[in-house]
C-alpha cells in the first residue's frame, strides 16, 4: 500500500487523543489562535557537553591574550630602561609560544562546536522527517510541501552558525571582560571604572535591537517559506493556470510576494548595520577614554586613580593593550547577534515541523514488513464505529457498523460530504477512530498490527501522484520483489500494455506530464496489481472526473483486478456502483444497506 502516502486525501482531519478504556484514541485538534499561527513558538537553544567544551576552549584561547599583553608591555618597559636583546629574548619567546597555544585552543574549540551544531542539526531534522513521515494525508495542519522543504533544505542550515559561534561568542563576552576587569582594576581603578561603565551600555542597546533583529528574521524565514510553497503549488497547477489564461494574475502575485520577501531582507539588513553601529560606537568610546586617561597620568597630568601610586610605562600600556581586548568579544558577539535571531527563527521553525499532528495508525516499524506471499480475499468488518470531524459537533459516524465478507465487492454511494472517503480513510488507518473498532482479515487495526495489515491492501486514489521517471519505476515505486514479468502482467491487466509500448523509454513527467488522465489512473490500476499479497483493494472515486468511454475502461480494468479480492469502493458513478455485489447507501443522518 505504498501509494497510500503519496495520495492526498480531501477529508477533514482530526488528531487523537485519549479515550476510555475499552475504545480507541479519540481524533482532535486544538484550534490554534492567529498569532500562534504566524509565530512559531519559542525554542531553547540545545546546550550539550561538546558545545560547553568548545565555549571553554574558544575562552581559554581568548584570554591567552593577557598573559601576552602582559609580556609585550613588560618588554616595552624593558626597552625603555635601556635593557638589551638578551632581557627581551625570553619575553619574545613567551609571546610566540602562547600565541601557538591560542591559534591551538581556538582551532579546537571551533572545529568541535562546528561538529556539534552539525550533530544537532541532523538530529533535529531526522525528528521532522520523521514527524512528517509519520503525519497523515488528512491533517489540514501539516506544512505545505514548499514551506517544509524550505525549512529542511534552506532555514535550517541557520542553526550551524547559531550554535558554533553564537553561542561561544556570548560565553566569551560573559568571561572575558570579566576577566580583564579583575586584571585591570589593581592597577587602576579610574580605567577599570571607565570599561565598567562603557561594557553594559552594549548589551542593553544590543538587547533593544535584538529583539526588532529577531521578530524581524522570523518574518523574513516566514516569508521566504511561503514563497516557496507558493512556487511549488503554481508550478504543480501550471497547466490549470494556463488553461484558465491566469498567468498574468498568478505574475504579479508573484512579483508582489518577491517584493515583500525584499523588503523583509533589507529590514533584517538594516537591523544588523545598526547593530554593529552600535557597538562600534561604545567600544571606540570607551577605549578612547581609557587611552586618554593613561596618556594624561604617565605625562603627569592627572595623579589620581592608581590607589595613590603612579603607573609605570609598562603598567599604562598592559592596560592600553587590554582596553581594545575588553570589548572584542562583545564586537564579536555584534557581529554574530544576527546569526541568534535567524538561529532561533530556523529553531522554532524545525520544532514546530516535529510536533505531533494527526498520525497515521502505526507506522513505526522499525524494518519494512514482508508482504504476503500469496493472494487472498480478505474480510473487513466496521464495529460500532465512532467519528467527528474536527471543529464539528455533528458526528460523521456515530455507531457505525458494517461487515464485508472477503471476495465482496462492495461501493459506498452517497452525496459529498457523507463520509464515503472518511470510511476508506479510517479503513488504512490515515486516523484513529472515535470509538469502535476496525477489523482487516480477522485481525484488529492498531497502531501495533496497521503496518502488517497495510501489506494486505492496495489504495486506488481518485488523485494519484505520478513521479518524473519511466513507466516500470512508477509500478514499482521502490519495491523490493517486482520483477519485469510482474510489471508486464500489471500492466496488461490496467489494460495500458499498448499506451506503454507506444510511450517506449520516454520517462513520464513529474506528476503524470505526458500521460493522459485515464492513462494515469490505469497506472494507479498497475501498481495496484503489482502488489503482492494485496487481498483487499481500497479505491476512492476511480472514475471521477472521466468520460464515459474512459470511465468504463478503467471500470473494466478494476474488475478484472478485483476478481479473487475484496473490492470496497467509494464512488458517485452509478454504473460503477450497478457492477459490485452490494452498494452501502451513506447520509448525513443514517447508512442503509441496498441490496
Amino acid at each position: 500500500m505504498s501509494e497510500l502516502l503519496l495520495d492526498t486525501a480531501k477529508e477533514t482531519p482530526l488528531h487523537r487523543d485519549a479515550a476510555p478504556e475499552g475504545r480507541a484514541p479519540t481524533t482532535r485538534t486544538a484550534k490554534p489562535t492567529d498569532r500562534q499561527a504566524n509565530r512559531p513558538p519559542k525554542s531553547r537553544a540545545p546546550r550539550t557537553p561538546a558545545l560547553k567544551l568548545a565555549a571553554w576552549l574558544s575562552t581559554l584561547a581568548e584570554l591567552m591574550w593577557l598573559p601576552q599583553a602582559a609580556l609585550l608591555a613588560h618588554g616595552i618597559g624593558l626597552i625603555a630602561n635601556g635593557e638589551g636583546f638578551d632581557a627581551i629574548l625570553p619575553l619574545a619567546a613567551g609571546v610566540f609560544a602562547l600565541g601557538i597555544l591560542k591559534a591551538f585552543l581556538e582551532r579546537a574549540g571551533g572545529r568541535i562546536a562546528y561538529r556539534a551544531a552539525r550533530a544537532i542539526l541532523s538530529e533535529k531534522r531526522e525528528a521532522a522527517i520523521a514527524a512528517l513521515a509519520r503525519r497523515s494525508p488528512l491533517d489540514i495542519g501539516r506544512a505545505a510541501s514548499g514551506e517544509a522543504a524550505s525549512v529542511l533544505a534552506e532555514q535550517a542550515e541557520h542553526i550551524v552558525p547559531y550554535l558554533a559561534r553564537f553561542q561561544t561568542a556570548r560565553f566569551k563576552a560573559t568571561v572575558v571582560p570579566l576577566a580583564i576587569l579583575a586584571v585591570v582594576f589593581p592597577f587602576s581603578w579610574i580605567a577599570g571604572l571607565v570599561l565598567l561603565i562603557a561594557a553594559p551600555l552594549i548589551p542593553v542597546f544590543m538587547a533593544l535591537i535584538g529583539w526588532s533583529a529577531q521578530s524581524a528574521s522570523e518574518k523574513h524565514l516566514a516569508d521566504m517559506g511561503t514563497l516557496n510553497a507558493f512556487l511549488l503549488d503554481r508550478l504543480r497547477g501550471l497547466r490549470t493556470i494556463r488553461s484558465f489564461d491566469a498567468v498574468d494574475q498568478v505574475a504579479r502575485r508573484l512579483r508582489l510576494r518577491a517584493e515583500n520577501l525584499r523588503r523583509r531582507t533589507m529590514a533584517v539588513l538594516r537591523i544588523a548595520f545598526l547593530t554593529s553601529a552600535v557597538l562600534e560606537l561604545f567600544s571606540a568610546l570607551g577605549v578612547a577614554m581609557a587611552a586618554a586617561y593613561i596618556g594624561f597620568h604617565l605625562l603627569g597630568q592627572i595623579g589620581f586613580g592608581a590607589w595613590g601610586g603612579k603607573l609605570t610605562l609598562g603598567e599604562g600600556l598592559f592596560i592600553l593593550l587590554l582596553a581594545p581586548a575588553f570589548f572584542d568579544p562583545l564586537r564579536m558577539l555584534s557581529s554574530v547577534w544576527h546569526d541568534r535571531a535567524a538561529g532561533e527563527a530556523a529553531l522554532s521553525a524545525l520544532d514546530r515541523l516535529a510536533e505531533g499532528g494527526l498520525s497515521m495508525v502505526g507506522g513505526e516499524t522499525p524494518a519494512p514488513v514482508a508482504a504476503p506471499k500469496t493472494t487472498r480475499p480478505v474480510g473487513v468488518e466496521f464495529r460500532d464505529i465512532g467519528f467527528v470531524h474536527q471543529g464539528s459537533r455533528d458526528p460523521v459516524f456515530d455507531g457505525f457498523s458494517l461487515s464485508v465478507a472477503p471476495g465482496e465487492h462492495v461501493a459506498l454511494l452517497g452525496p459529498s460530504g457523507s463520509g464515503k472517503s472518511t470510511l476508506l480513510a479510517l479503513l488504512a488507518g490515515l486516523a484513529g477512530t472515535r470509538h469502535g473498532r476496525i477489523v482487516v482479515d480477522d485481525v484488529t487495526l492498531s497502531d501495533k498490527t496497521a503496518d502488517a495489515l497495510r501489506t494486505k491492501m492496495a489504495w486506488i486514489g481518485q488523485d494519484p501522484h505520478l513521479f518524473a521517471g519511466s513507466i516500470a519505476a512508477n509500478i514499482r515505486l521502490g519495491r523490493e520483489g517486482i520483477c519485469r514479468g510482474d510489471i508486464a502482467e500489471a500492466l496488461s491487466l490496467a489494460r495500458l500494455g499498448a499506451a506503454a509500448e507506444a510511450h517506449g523509454n520516454q520517462l513520464v513527467g513529474e506528476n503524470g506530464a505526458g500521460l493522459s488522465g485515464g492513462e494515469g489512473l490505469r497506472l494507479t490500476l498497475a501498481r495496484a496489481a503489482a502488489t503482492h499479497g494485496a487481498g483487499l483493494i481500497v479505491a476512492d472515486e476511480p472514475t471521477a472526473h472521466l468520460d464515459h468511454r474512459t470511465a468504463a475502461e478503467i471500470t473494466e480494468a478494476l474488475l478484472a483486478l478485483a476478481a479473487g479480492r475484496t473490492l470496497i469502493v467509494a464512488t458517485h458513478d452509478p454504473v460503477l456502483a450497478g457492477r459490485m455485489d452490494r452498494v452501502i447507501r451513506l447520509n448525513e443522518r443514517f447508512w442503509e444497506a441496498a441490496p
